[in-house]
């Protein structure tokens, strides 16, 4: 499985930015797919992660905030961020997992939420 990550960038708090990413490969085998982020001296946290099915499951953080989308006709999952805050500032990572508890990670993409 390989996973493409696009859309990160600057962007001033309030703001809003929409992440992408393409899956391609053994795609049949995930059931899981999702976004993580790694800010500078912090561990990579879960952002939010949408099951085969539409089940998601979203950060307290981010909650009423971001949405977590799959376009499966594009092996696409997207992450629509709105109201972005300074905190929110990381690199965003896209996670496919299978239920044999395989991982597989996308490139990061930087999202900077300053003014």
């Amino acid at each position: 499985v390989q996973l493409q990550a696009s859309g990160g960038g600057l962007v001033q708090p309030g703001g809003s930015l929409r992440l992408s990413c393409a899956a391609s490969g053994s795609i049949f085998s995930i059931n899981v797919m999702g976004w993580y982020r790694q800010a500078p001296g912090k561990q990579r946290e879960l952002v939010a992660i949408i099951i085969t099915g539409g089940s998601t499951n979203y950060a307290d953080s981010v909650k009423g905030r971001f949405t977590i989308s799959r376009d499966n006709a594009k092996n696409t999952v997207y992450l629509q961020m709105n109201s972005l805050k300074p905190e929110d500032t990381a690199v965003y990572y896209c996670n496919a997992a299978t239920p044999n508890g395989m991982n597989y990670w996308g490139k990061g993409t930087q999202v900077t939420v300053s003014s």
